[in-house]
């Protein structure tokens, strides 16, 4: 009898005496118990469940296909990153609070913009009003970004900067800055999202149609292949997939097939997979299904690596890698019990480090009700810190690998997510899928599942659904003074009217012409910048040849 038989056997007796006599008396809590992809959780995992090419599909770290991580010391080499994302009102209030961060032991930033300003438009615009500075920072000129990294050194600190449509304008910015401080480009590093893809289906901050969004990208891509050589391009982002409503799985296949996008859009234009390959970076969210979350990484990291050697060709592994930054989940706080975030937020972050980050945001208790106080965000950085520096979790790499329930659901999620991959591939593609309306509806069904479980009580949410407290006190929030929106316009008005306008309408108009003839947007871009030509001008330069998307399909 070989030993399978010989388990399988065993495990035929338990469930026939033990197992049988317990479930007699007292019948488990639910009749099925799933991830949030609607795989199966069995009672108990074995060797049955889960046996892997040790080699082929799990390896060591640091080399394809990187399931235990991308790098061959992970966190004993160094922590990941931890990189708190904020940026609310003015320039000089957002500059307050990463100078504050910085001081308590942040290690990279991570900023926020507010609408106007991921939309393309100045905060005297019209239709501007009321949203200036309210979801992040107001950045309308290289006067706003000045302030905003003042004494920051950009030689010495790393930037994640949130921002799609107008990620072109925002680096530029930042590279003038770096300029300003006698910081050579080589040595400026960072990320911006630039992940227009995931806007058109799951969040919404687009402008320019996919066509005119692909080739700012490629032309980011290829601009910062030469000119700086350390900044991430791209950062392919699942986070707000899942913000949305989606499924684990579905958000490693939706990101994956945005990435394949981008992959193919790059070699399309003539860029090689081992020179841009490696400055592709992922952005994930971490959800509360613990284990689900954990093998989440593994899978994504074991899929992209065999995407882009497959796929693509890579030679190089560096260009198979996924390195990603990870986010706690927003949409899993609650306005009820602000205090039950902390706990949430604590079991997210730990999710994440076992499923092997680069660098990480923790969510702050308060953020379901308004943008975080000081006091919140500083106890979210202190969760990453304790988890980094107590509890142990990063004294050996990838801890929870060979439990047989891991690498089973890793196996799954990785089965599941190429399912979804391959009817994308069907379909023509992750842009022809999008405007098809393909992943928005799995989205939305996704959703609707979820919250019909949550109405229903088949999903417990802790003081929302059940375990309530009647007439409970709100928490102290972050105030944001509605006289900022005319402060800003102000300024604003001060830069057009100091400014040499005879250059700033000679690189606006270099801008469009660029756009139209296919040269490189980002020389004429950081030449705009530099004469002080707004965000807004700049983004109506590109709309006049790229013109503006308007959604068709229907849900």
């Amino acid at each position: 009898m070989s030993d399978k038989d010989e388990l399988g056997k065993a495990r035929g007796d338990w469930e026939g005496t033990v197992l049988k006599k317990m479930l007699d008396r007292a019948p488990e809590r639910r009749e099925e118990f799933a991830t949030t992809s609607d795989i199966e959780i069995k009672r108990c995992y074995t060797p049955e469940d889960s046996d892997p090419d040790y080699l082929g599909d799990i390896g060591f770290p640091g080399q394809p296909p990187f399931t235990r991580g991308v790098q061959p010391t992970m966190y004993r080499g160094r922590l990941w990153t931890m990189r708190q994302y904020a940026g609310f009102g003015t320039a000089e209030e957002s500059n307050q609070r990463y100078r504050y961060l910085l001081d308590q032991g942040q290690t990279g930033l991570s900023v926020a913009f507010d609408l106007p300003t991921q939309m393309g438009r100045d905060s005297d615009h019209m239709l501007a009003s009321g949203e200036v500075g309210r979801v992040g920072v107001a950045i309308d000129s290289l006067a706003d970004m000045e302030i905003l990294l003042d004494q920051i050194p950009l030689d010495k600190v790393t930037t994640s900067m949130t921002i799609n449509a107008t990620a072109s304008i925002l680096l530029a910015l930042y590279l003038a800055v770096a300029d300003k401080q006698n910081v050579p480009w080589s040595k400026v590093g960072g990320t911006i999202q630039n992940d227009v893809l995931k806007e058109y289906m799951a969040r919404g901050t687009y402008i320019y149609p996919p066509a005119g969004s692909m080739r700012i990208i490629t032309d980011i891509f290829a601009f910062c292949a030469k000119e700086v050589p350390t900044w991430n391009t791209i950062s392919i982002s699942g986070y707000h997939i899942r913000e949305a409503g989606s499924t684990a799985a579905q958000e490693i296949a939706f990101t994956l097939a945005d990435g394949i996008a981008y992959a193919e859009a790059a070699l399309a234009a003539g860029l090689d997979v081992d020179q841009f390959g490696r400055r592709l970076s992922f952005f994930f969210n971490v959800h509360n299904t613990f284990f689900e979350e954990v093998a989440k990484f593994r899978a994504a990291r074991r899929l992209w690596a065999k995407i882009m050697r497959d796929r693509f060709g890579a030679k190089d592994p560096r260009s198979m890698m996924l390195r990603t930054h990870a986010q706690t989940a927003g949409s899993s706080l609650t306005a009820q019990q602000v205090d039950n975030n902390v706990v949430r937020v604590t079991m997210q972050a730990l999710a994440a480090v076992l499923g092997g980050t680069q660098s990480l945001h923790t969510n702050s208790r308060d953020e379901a009700l308004a943008l975080p106080t000081e006091d919140s965000a500083r106890l979210a950085l202190r969760t990453q810190q304790v988890i980094a520096h107590e509890s142990g979790v990063a004294d050996t790499i990838d801890p929870l690998a060979g439990s047989y329930f891991i690498e089973s659901l890793t196996d799954d999620l990785e089965k599941k997510a190429v399912e979804y991959l391959d009817k994308i591939d069907e379909l023509g593609g992750a842009v022809k899928a999008i405007e098809s309306g393909y992943q928005q509806r799995e989205i939305h069904n996704a959703a609707y599942t979820y919250q019909q479980a949550v109405e229903q009580k088949k999903e417990i949410v802790v003081g929302v659904n059940e375990f309530v407290i009647q007439d409970e006190q709100p928490p102290d929030l972050l105030k944001i003074d509605p006289a900022l929106e005319q402060r800003q316009q102000a300024k604003v008005a001060k830069v057009r009217a100091e400014r040499n306008q005879a250059a700033a309408d000679k690189a606006l108009a270099a801008v469009t012409a660029a756009a139209k003839d296919e040269t490189n947007l980002m020389p004429p871009i950081v030449d705009a910048v530099r004469a002080y030509a707004t965000l807004g001008e700049i983004s109506d330069a590109m709309r006049e040849v790229f013109g503006e998307y308007r959604p068709s399909i229907t849900l």
